[in-house]
């Protein structure tokens, strides 16, 4: 949101300012016109980018692959071993999906400062950072906002959920440990039949290391905007199998009144059971954090005073989430494997939505239980199966209250959003999940899957207000009534079946082709079913569904990998938000694209990564909402780059020595959902360097933002004007840490 008031501010600084920024308008619209008339050759039939995209990918692949047989000799073994597609350790050659790893470095970390420095390396994926550790994600989507904007995306630990359905959060990444995670895994399109709601677009779930491969560490991190960190971890004897890590984190902010105070405590124990492994895990997170808002008018980022200012110092985020999950398997890949799951969780949320006129405050919390059973074992060699249940039992609440006059926004706009409270309501949830897979080998070179998922998901809703859309005390806002409208006590039910047919061929050892079709689901979230807007009614929303389709490669060398796929999805019931803040239900978009991941052993010393993605998202429906934008079916959905792609290179000249660059690129998008204002992309590259300096210690200096390029992490058009979050300027960080030995 927002930005504050700088002292320093001068009338002719700002005037020269301004002239610039018109100049720079003009010169970016003839820009934009030429690129949106290459854009519009290439696009212009829907079946043709993803055919043609693929033959020039596949021509690049081929060359890079006969490049890389000149150092097989020195061959690594790049096979990676995931969990996240089935809930059970699978060699990434054999998963019909297409499934990106992030490991942690070689200092052990997967992200220094923001989830986002990790997430945003997987291809397809665009994670825009806001305030502090404030996000908003993208996979293979736009990226999307709004109360249910998180319900596009499943967030996990370990393979769980970190939420109970119909209450997540837009922010909720920040409730995990990422920064100590063993890896975090992101699958791409809709989820697999373990997974259940909200994995529309994709899933992200965060690993948890095991006890036996923590070792007892301490870290100190200072850096740019006063940074101050602390990290730990501890492991108790092998026999005793416990373990705890865990961080304290003060980010100054490079804006006015945006300091973050993060830490983050996680409990392990790994024991042995009835035969079987056992898995207790807890996780604390508290976060306070100084909220700064958008800051306003055409590229005023690009302006070395104005992106620093803060208009919204009153602005604040506080939370707690906390979870505790008891895991028991027994059996492995080829024997019967059975698997019992108890997860609790808590969480509660405060924060000054400064981004909407009149800044309501908004309180919200949930306390869930969730419950899950499964089997997975062979009928015979050829014929395997897996069943399980899912049960959750959850309560949510909400509340939200304007302390004073709506004093933004033109006069109607101000009419109808009254002081007092808005919203004052608890969720009652109940989830019944049961699944089913069966598949095998055909032959040597084919195998086969089918599954499919059935849920049952109740609320029951309590208001406790008033019905309708007047004001807290009965008053109404003039003739079309108040913004905010109150169902009466309700209860929702939504029952979905989702099926998913997966299909494979391995000409040979090393390779694998695939195709699935499949459907994502999502119950509306109860934020999006009970705080409502005035001429929209429960009645108007339905459960989201995707129907997507994807043809995929795995290749793999001697000394290198490679992953190509190309999606067509179709999402259906869409519950959206425009730029200015209003709801748009049932709704249809489409998703067509590309993606490519790419890790080449190029020498014993020497690791390139190349991931990107090339899409296209689309509205399939037009309508002109009440106040707010006129959506046309086929122009892009605002914030949907069409290009993302990230280059790792990373160096070892020594043993104790380490270099590493990452450069992202992210491709201009529209700002808005009539097309007209349009952002430019960025390239930024980061820089690390660690070193050990003997004994137990290392070293390491991370810069980001190598250039010091003056971009916008988040761009949008709204209520009349450009917005924007300014990321920070080259950031440098030092780290010293101590460990001991295995």
């Amino acid at each position: 949101m927002p930005t504050t008031h700088h002292n320093i501010v001068r009338n002719t600084a700002t005037t020269k300012i301004e002239n610039a920024r018109r100049t720079r308008a003009k010169n970016t619209s003839e820009r934009f016109a030429l690129r949106e008339m290459a854009d519009n050759a290439v696009m212009a039939n829907p079946s043709r980018p993803a055919c043609t995209r693929l033959r020039s990918l596949a021509v690049v692949v081929a060359l890079l692959a006969a490049s890389a047989a000149v150092y097989a000799s020195d061959a690594k073994d790049l096979d990676e071993v995931v969990v996240s597609a089935g809930r059970r350790p699978q060699s990434w050659l054999e998963i019909g999906a297409s499934l990106s790893r992030i490991a942690a470095d070689e200092t052990g970390v997967v992200d220094l400062l923001h989830v986002a420095d990790a997430l945003n390396r997987a291809p397809g994926v665009y994670m825009q950072r806001g305030s502090g550790q404030e996000s908003l994600l993208a996979i293979r989507s736009p990226v999307l906002t709004g109360a249910g904007a998180c319900g596009a995306f499943l967030v996990m630990e370990d393979g769980f959920p970190i939420r109970p359905v119909g209450f997540c959060n837009v922010n909720e990444m920040f409730e995990i440990n990422t920064s100590q995670a063993a890896a975090i895994e992101v699958l791409r399109g809709p989820g697999t039949a373990v997974m259940g709601a909200n994995a529309v677009h994709g899933s992200v779930s965060v690993l948890t290391p095991a006890v036996g491969d923590i070792r007892n560490s301490a870290a100190l991190v200072a850096g740019s905007a006063e940074l101050r960190s602390a990290r730990f971890s501890l492991a108790s004897e092998p026999q005793l199998g416990l373990a705890a890590y865990g961080l304290w984190r003060n980010d100054g902010g490079f804006r006015d009144h945006s300091a973050t105070r993060d830490r983050k405590l996680n409990l392990l124990r790994d024991s042995i059971v009835f035969d079987g492994q056992l898995r207790l895990r807890a996780a604390f997170t508290k976060l306070d954090q100084q909220t700064a808002g958008f800051l306003r008018g055409y590229e005023s980022y690009r302006d070395p005073v104005l992106r620093r200012i803060n208009a919204n110092p009153e602005a604040f985020r506080n939370a707690d989430a906390n979870r505790l999950s008891i895991d028991w398997t027994r059996g492995g890949k080829d024997t019967v494997r059975d698997e019992l799951r108890l997860t609790l969780r808590d969480s509660s949320m405060e924060f000054l939505q400064h981004f909407l006129l009149g800044k309501p405050l908004e309180r919200n919390g949930q306390r869930s239980v969730a419950a899950a059973a499964s089997r997975a074992a062979a009928l015979s060699e050829s014929l395997q199966y897996r069943l399980g249940v899912d049960l959750e039992t959850s309560r949510g609440w909400l509340l939200e209250v304007q302390n004073g006059p709506t004093l933004e926004g033109s006069a109607a706009a101000r009419a109808i959003r009254p002081a007092g409270k808005h919203y004052d309501y608890s969720v009652d949830a109940r989830v019944i999940g049961l699944q089913a897979q069966l598949g095998g080998p055909l032959g040597r070179h084919f195998d086969w899957q089918v599954a499919v998922r059935g849920d049952d998901t109740r609320y029951a809703y309590d208001n406790r207000m008033r019905d309708g859309n007047t004001a807290e005390d009965g008053s109404a806002c003039g003739i079309t009534g108040c913004l905010y409208n109150r169902p009466a006590d309700r209860t929702d039910r939504y029952s979905t079946l989702t099926p998913r047919l997966e299909f494979g061929w391995i000409p040979t050892s090393d390779q694998r082709f695939y195709f699935t079709a499949s459907n994502g689901f999502r119950p509306p979230e109860a934020t999006e079913l009970y705080r409502l807007q005035r001429n929209q009614s429960v009645a108007d929303l339905h459960a989201e569904r995707m129907r997507a389709s994807e043809l995929g490669w795995h290749h793999r060398g001697s000394n290198w990998r490679f992953s190509l796929a190309a999606f067509d999805a179709t999402r259906t019931a869409v519950i959206l938000r425009d730029a200015n803040g209003f709801n748009v239900p049932d709704g249809k978009t489409t998703h067509r694209g590309v993606e490519y991941e790419w890790q080449y052993a190029a020498t014993p010393d020497i690791d390139v990564t190349l991931a990107g993605s090339r899409a296209r998202h689309r509205y399939a429906f037009s309508r002109a909402i009440d106040g707010g934008e006129t959506i046309v079916a086929g122009k892009d959905i605002d914030t949907a780059p069409r290009a993302l792609d990230t280059l790792e290179i990373t160096w070892r000249p020594t043993s104790f020595w380490t270099t590493g660059l990452t450069v992202r690129r992210v491709g201009d998008y529209y700002a808005d959902a009539a097309n007209e204002h349009r952002q430019s992309g960025h390239t930024v590259a980061d820089l690390r360097v660690s070193a050990r300096l003997g004994g137990q210690w290392r070293t390491s200096l991370n810069v980001d933002n190598l250039t010091d390029r003056l971009f916008a992490d988040r761009a949008d058009f709204a209520q009349g004007e450009w917005r924007y979050f300014p990321a920070p300027r080259r950031s440098v960080f030092l780290t010293l840490e101590w460990q001991a030995p295995r």
